[in-house]
């Protein structure tokens, strides 16, 4: 009877040594899953305005199930998933609305704030409707508002993000340049006005840039991966004006989520 006990307690151990040393090429791989909870912060560029296939739940928000956060959610499968990004948010609106779900069991939080805060729709309707001179200066207005209160509001907003999610990495999301000059428009704005629209958009990244950096977060930047795909390219990935939809004006398609905003947040997760 004793034997047979070590025979069998021998046989155990040789088992658990084999399945411990298995060859890992035939071993059952899980799927590559997020421990902690993800949430997804911002703006229309984060809800995915100019995507389509909009959610029914917040349809004022205009969240979109082809937006970045959601397919960034699919593919990798975090413990819980909230799409708080809502049309229209400053960094005012984020701060006041949408933190409620961070918590110091958040592992992921991404957001793209600041468009909104700058005056962007007045900035673009200026320069469609009041000619060079009024473009520049609108754009000149905007630039000295991200000087000022826009820093400001992202300190106070990203220093709340930390105080509720401690543990979490954030990952700030910035905009891409609007437009490629000398490109295949015929009508519209000249391309001095452009250039000035897409020098505002270097100048607002380049704020949030360094906001993120002093909170320790991470700036992702999408220009390179919009390059050669900005409104008057021969593949454009942003809606240009449309008068029957002007919500999703100057805004990304679905390829421009998918292919622009979601490589940049995976490489920089």
């Amino acid at each position: 009877m004793r034997q047979s006990r070590i025979a069998a307690g021998a046989s155990s151990l040789l088992l658990a040594a084999a399945c411990a040393f298995a060859d890992p090429a035939t071993a059952q791989v899980a799927p590559r899953t997020v421990a902690a909870g993800y949430v997804a912060l911002g703006d229309s560029y984060s809800a995915g305005v100019g995507a389509g296939d909009y959610l029914s739940s917040g349809t004022d928000c205009k969240r979109s199930s082809r937006a970045y956060p959601v397919l960034w959610a699919e593919a990798h499968a975090p413990s819980s998933f909230v799409f708080a990004a809502c049309n229209g948010a400053r960094a005012s609106d984020v701060l006041a609305d949408q933190l409620g779900p961070l918590s110091a069991r958040t592992g992921l939080v991404t957001l793209t704030v600041g468009g909104s805060d700058t005056g962007f729709a007045t900035v673009m309707t200026s320069c469609a409707l009041g000619g060079t001179t009024g473009c520049l200066s609108a754009v000149s207005s905007a630039r000295a508002t991200m000087d000022g209160p826009l820093a400001d509001n992202l300190d106070r907003l990203y220093s709340a993000i930390r105080g509720r999610a401690p543990a979490a990495h954030v990952v700030v999301l910035g905009y891409p340049h609007l437009y490629q000059l000398r490109g295949t428009c015929v009508v519209g704005l000249a391309d001095t006005e452009r250039a000035a629209v897409n020098d505002a958009v270097d100048h607002l990244n380049t704020v949030i840039a360094q906001r993120a950096a002093d909170h320790g977060f991470t700036f992702a930047d999408v220009r390179a991966a919009f390059a050669g795909h900005e409104i008057c390219s021969p593949s454009p990935w942003l809606h240009s004006v449309d008068l029957l939809a002007i919500t999703e004006s100057y805004h990304p398609t679905a390829p421009g989520q998918s292919l622009g905003y979601l490589p940049a947040l995976t490489d920089a997760t």
